[in-house]
């Protein structure tokens, strides 16, 4: 009789890390809390990290095996939460959430990075993907499955808003029945009785939304006021483009995703140097992209001709400068890339229905009163 006793301990003393590498295949992280503060409780487990309270602000911080970086929640009044992935996981992550204790509308959006969804009673051949800059909204019925997957070793910046339908549907200001039919009906159905999903085209201005989301630097209570305000405009951004989509209003395009990520990287230049004299020839050697495809980016992202986003964001400075600074109306024409007084002045006016030497002496009266 052979004995392979010896062959196969000789096995597992060549391969020991064959079962811890067996295991870190795929973590399961199983959610069937009442809350957002339970979910990120019970992702806390899984995972590790520290969970810090500011202002109603939570922030669970993590730098373990498993993950690093960070997930925040904030709960605000009549049912809406914000919820943000800023994390690596360095193994495949698989959240199941159980919709019986808590069945949101999800309203996701991945600014960096991609994720993976399906409904429990579906199959792994269903799993969608939830691409960067896309909007999705997503909800589960009651006593279903929502399956979130998340990749190893690729960073995540992912913003979701948490709609309770029967506590938002309790505001007086919520006219839920100025949206599309289907959706509607999703608000509507507080008993949970269907599950729903949208993954929307690609939303770039939401992108920008998001950004400045995540770049608020007030404190405390103003602090919360000021994200409470940008998560229902991101949350209307959402509920719009679902409308046009349906009513077959999206903005058509010939440009690729890829082409809409160089302008909008090119918008982020002229932005963060808005004095430098910029050209349509200039901007299209940088981009890569004809003159047509930049000005048709510019369009269905900034609803402006590449001029005209110039001359924008020269005014916002302008008016910055003006509110937030000693210069002169002289220096301010200077900084932002004006050589005309008389030409900033008309173009100020026309957008602001004010001189910008009225505009400086309505600040400085707040300031000396």
């Amino acid at each position: 009789m052979i004995n392979y006793l010896p062959l196969i301990v000789d096995f597992f003393i060549k391969n020991t890390n064959f079962m811890g590498q067996l295991q870190r295949i795929m973590i399961k992280i199983s959610i069937d809390a009442k809350g957002i503060e339970g979910t990120v409780k019970q992702i806390q487990n899984a995972i590790g990290g520290t969970i810090e309270e500011r202002w109603g602000e939570y922030t669970l911080a993590v730098d373990s095996k498993i993950a690093k970086g960070s997930i925040r929640f904030i709960t605000f009044d009549w049912g809406v939460n914000l919820l943000e992935y800023d994390i690596t996981f360095f193994d495949d992550i698989t959240i199941e959430m159980d919709a019986s204790n808590f069945n949101p509308i999800h309203f996701t959006y991945c600014l960096e990075g991609d994720c993976s969804h399906r409904f429990g009673y579906q199959t792994d051949e269903q799993i969608k993907k939830l691409e960067q800059f896309q909007s999705v909204i997503i909800t589960s019925k009651d006593g279903g499955y929502n399956y979130f997957y998340f990749p190893k070793g690729k960073k995540l910046a992912i913003n979701v808003i948490q709609i309770t339908r029967k506590q938002f549907l309790k505001k007086r200001l919520n006219n839920v029945d100025q949206l599309n039919k289907k959706l509607y009906e999703v608000f509507l159905d507080t008993d949970h009785e269907n599950t729903f999903s949208y993954f929307g085209a690609y939303n770039l201005k939401m992108a920008d939304k998001i950004s400045a989301l995540r770049k608020v630097k007030t404190k405390g209570m103003i602090r919360i006021m000021q994200i409470e305000g940008m998560v229902y405009h991101i949350l209307s951004m959402h509920l719009l483009q679902y409308n046009r989509a349906t009513n077959n209003k999206n903005l058509k395009t010939t440009l690729l995703r890829s082409e809409l990520k160089i302008v909008r990287n090119i918008s982020k230049m002229i932005l963060n140097e808005v004095s430098k004299d910029y050209s349509l020839d200039m901007l299209c050697r940088e981009s890569g992209l004809s003159q047509s495809k930049l000005q048709e980016g510019f369009k269905v992202l900034y609803a402006r001709t590449v001029t005209e986003y110039i001359r924008h964001v020269r005014l916002e400075e302008a008016r910055d400068f003006i509110r937030n600074t000693d210069m002169n109306i002289s220096q301010v024409v200077y900084s932002i890339g004006f050589s005309s007084r008389s030409y900033f002045s008309k173009i100020f006016k026309n957008k602001y229905k004010i001189s910008p030497s009225d505009f400086r002496e309505h600040i400085l009266s707040r300031v000396s009163a």
